[in-house]
């Protein structure tokens, strides 16, 4: 190796170790400092002055396809939702669109209110799309499919037409058609000053007394009998780590204690269930937990409901997990998951074998 290329090998070595030693210096035994690239698969907020916002466009027409295939089954073919989740679309007006405050907002017998009622900002919108949805499968659509979304949302809320394509130079624009684009305020004295534009005064004028005080109250909660156990033994449902260890429902109340119970009443372990650990594992990685619970229905049915209709019905169930459906469990849908069919009859054997923990 010629000098010249040592003294630049030698440098360069000199200069991570220098790096190395600043790190650890600031942050002790704390590993290192992220990367541009790193920081920048996180910094993806967008700000109602749109910085943030990544160029691109999608379309209303793009933005249905990918509706109707990622988002109707949870918000509805046109917005209005289900039970499970509220309305998305509804309530606003093309007054509203004019003035830029939803008048149905100050209405007492209006049955509820919608996202495009109470939304300001439609970067608020294709922030939140773009972060979180499709809710089992978050930061999965491209920024072309957000920017068609939010497009298609604002064509059923009456914003945009049905031919607008919503991109990073028109979105300003749109902006200012928000339906309440002004109906936010600082104007109701929940800040100390001025510096918000807020009132001076405080929200509330309490005064300080210390006379007559009233006992302090004594505060408990107890947990019917009827109730007790119903979702099994609360103590077992709790982390061993803090404050909160849940009360022992198998015992009637007053009877919980801290100390260990008797050899003879703490049951046997469970054996080891590798097949199970391994299908729960196939769940989580596939956010099917998001939506349905071993042994309890979350916005689905438990996986332990679905053993007991279909027992050994493996392939059944795998079709079902591949190609989705609606109207046998409720009116949520359940989607078409894109998982490997190798995964698919993995998780149905299991369910079919009875969905042991």
């Amino acid at each position: 190796m010629s000098s010249f290329r040592k003294v630049i090998l030698t440098t360069a070595l000199l200069a991570m170790a220098g790096m190395a030693m600043a790190q650890s210096e600031k942050y002790p035994g704390l590993g290192r400092v992220a990367t541009p690239k790193e920081v920048a698969k996180w910094d993806i907020d967008v700000r109602p002055d749109f910085k943030g916002l990544p160029a691109g466009s999608g379309s209303v027409a793009k933005g249905q396809d990918v509706w109707e295939g990622k988002c109707a089954h949870c918000h509805g073919i046109f917005g209005e939702s289900n039970e499970v989740f509220s309305p998305l679309v509804g309530g606003t007006t093309a007054e509203d669109i004019k003035t830029g405050r939803v008048a149905n907002l100050t209405r007492q017998d209006f049955p509820g209110r919608t996202t495009l009622m109470k939304v300001a900002t439609v970067s608020t919108l294709w922030d939140y799309i773009n972060r979180a949805m499709p809710w089992t499968n978050p930061k999965t659509l491209s920024t072309e499919e957000v920017y068609a979304v939010t497009a298609f949302l604002l064509n059923l809320g009456g914003i945009v037409p049905d031919d607008f394509t919503l991109s990073d130079k028109n979105i300003a624009e749109v902006q200012k058609r928000m339906p309440n684009r002004n109906g936010m305020t600082t104007a109701h004295a929940m800040w100390p000053g001025k510096e918000f534009g807020g009132a001076s005064r405080p929200d509330t004028a309490n005064t300080i007394c210390m006379k007559d005080c009233m006992p302090e109250p004594k505060l408990a909660s107890v947990l019917p009998e009827f109730a007790r156990n119903a979702h099994g033994n609360l103590a077992e449902q709790n982390r061993l780590v803090g404050q909160q260890h849940g009360a022992d429902t198998t015992r009637p109340e007053g009877k919980n204690t801290t100390t260990a119970p008797p050899a003879s009443a703490v049951p046997a372990p469970k054996a080891d269930n590798s097949e199970a650990k391994a299908t729960v594992a196939l769940l989580n990685k596939y956010s099917c937990t998001a939506c349905h619970g071993v042994d309890k229905k979350v916005v689905g049915p438990g996986f332990n409901e679905i053993a007991k209709k279909h027992p050994g019905k493996t392939d059944y169930l795998a079709g079902k997990i591949k190609a989705g459906g609606a109207g046998v469990w409720g009116p949520v849908p359940m989607p078409p998951q894109s998982l490997p069919e190798a995964d698919a009859k993995a998780i149905a054997a299991w369910i079919a074998k009875g969905a042991s923990k």
